[in-house]
């Protein structure tokens, strides 16, 4: 049976995202394919991401030889049926300085299992499948890179950048097969789309977790970490949501050579659909869920158990350290949910804001404002949009009840801004159109969903 879903996942891997991973790589066959696990810079630097990939593989593929030994089903059949490749992108951002989380998820990305659990770790050799092999190699640096780049091992490493891998996946497969999973900084599928951006539109659906919209941030009181990572990375994928993607794009830099601008007419929009931190944040999963399901299975000698509670829980000791001490810590789930969505997409419980899709701009060059969400609070409406509208979780109504101008732009083919609406907002063929996600099929349930999905 052809799988529901094929998919590239984009990622930065610190701790959710390799949560997120393991996900996707335990579907059945039916549900998901990974084609590509594109490798970005984000919670570290790409390196050490590459080496948690890598490092993932490698514990999966001794958890299968314990589940074997012990006459279970050995699971993570997508990742068998898929054999994904995995390609490294950039190290820094389109033009800010390179920011990372290291300081959450370890030096390592996490929490420093690599150091800690060494006898889980893969062994050096793996660096050569990323690169040429050197002139004079060893015969033993020649044997490792053959056996790790046999047909058996669980990923295929490539040497080419990650965004021209993407291109090339999107160009060999029929339009509209393919949907990206961004759960890192968008920097590998802003490349993409500057350098054949008609290729890039052949994507059926790209998937984001980022941005905070009516909660706070949780890198800068109004921005969240993926977006502010490489913010102009974000409004450039975000642009070509709308009809008129230059009303929307960054402006250039003044110390350096931009990337090229879209061309004036495209084939289509790209189909965007956000999980800011106002629907990520409140799936987590708890210290107590995390001790009952692994600690049974690390007794029995679990590789992946070992493992995977090892930086989940150090993790949850360095949420109480930077919060306070709490009953049952949790791990907040964010990227794991874009999975989540694409093994249930068909719930109707995956609800869209009721005014999707919303005009929601990326701010790139604020002092205390990049990286932060924008939508049009004024109460005014654009042509032929919703009139309802609803607030995440937690958010705070600023409306003001005198401002019940309902101004639409008078000509659509007119090019400058309708009066008091600066930057277009009002513009029926200007601004994003992004589909944002506003509730899941439970905020509770995902947790033991997730670790009865990979564990079994």
């Amino acid at each position: 049976m052809a799988p529901l879903n094929r998919i590239i996942i984009d990622t930065d891997p610190g701790v959710d995202d390799i949560l997120a991973i393991l996900l996707a790589l335990a579907a059945k066959p039916e549900e998901l394919e990974i084609l590509l696990l594109s490798v970005t810079y984000g919670n570290v630097e790409v390196q050490s991401c590459l080496r948690n990939v890598v490092a993932l593989f490698h514990v999966i593929e001794k958890e299968k030889e314990w589940r074997r030994a012990r006459g279970q089903l050995e699971g993570f059949e997508a990742m068998s049926s898929s054999r994904p490749i995995v390609a490294i992108g950039p190290e820094h951002p389109l033009e800010e300085t390179i920011l990372m989380a290291d300081y959450f998820h370890g030096v390592d990305g996490l929490a420093g299992v690599s150091t800690s659990h060494p006898h889980l770790s893969p062994a050096d050799t793996w660096k050569s499948l990323f690169e040429p092999l050197k002139a004079g190699a060893t015969a033993e640096e020649t044997t490792a890179a053959a056996e790790l780049a046999s047909p058996s091992a669980p990923f295929r490493a490539s040497q080419v950048p990650a965004h021209k891998e993407i291109l090339r996946l999107l160009k060999e497969n029929p339009a509209d097969t393919i949907t990206i999973v961004a759960v890192g900084p968008l920097t590998n599928l802003a490349l993409a789309a500057a350098e054949d951006t008609e290729t890039f539109l052949r994507v059926k659906e790209v998937v984001v977790m980022g941005g905070a919209v009516d909660v706070s941030g949780n890198i800068t009181p109004v921005a969240e970490f993926n977006t502010y990572a490489d913010a102009v990375a974000t409004a450039r994928v975000f642009a070509l949501t709308s009809p008129t993607p230059a009303s929307t794009m960054p402006p250039a830099p003044k110390d350096m050579e931009p990337l090229p601008p879209y061309p004036s007419k495209l084939s289509k929009l790209l189909k965007l659909t956000l999980f800011p931190l106002d629907v990520t944040t409140p799936h987590a999963l708890h210290r107590s869920l995390v001790v009952d399901k692994l600690q049974p299975l690390i007794q029995a000698g679990s590789p992946l158990a070992e493992w995977t509670s090892a930086f989940v829980l150090k993790t949850l000791e360095k949420i109480e350290s930077l919060t306070r001490k709490q009953a049952d810590p949790g791990l907040e789930l964010h990227d794991p949910l874009c999975i989540w969505y694409m093994l249930t997409r068909s719930a109707p419980s995956w609800m869209s804001a009721p005014k999707a899709p919303e005009d929601i701009r990326v701010e790139v060059s604020g002092q205390w404002t990049r990286g932060m969400h924008v939508i049009d609070r004024r109460n005014r409406k654009k042509a032929g949009a919703p009139e309802e509208q609803i607030m995440s979780p937690g958010a705070v109504d600023i409306t003001n009840p005198m401002e019940q101008l309902t101004v639409a732009h008078p000509e659509a083919e007119v090019e400058e801004d309708a009066p008091g609406d600066s930057h277009s907002w009002l513009h029926v063929n200007k601004g994003n159109r992004i589909n944002r996600i506003v509730s899941s099929p439970g905020e509770d349930a995902f947790g033991p969903y997730l670790l009865e999905r990979i564990f079994g």
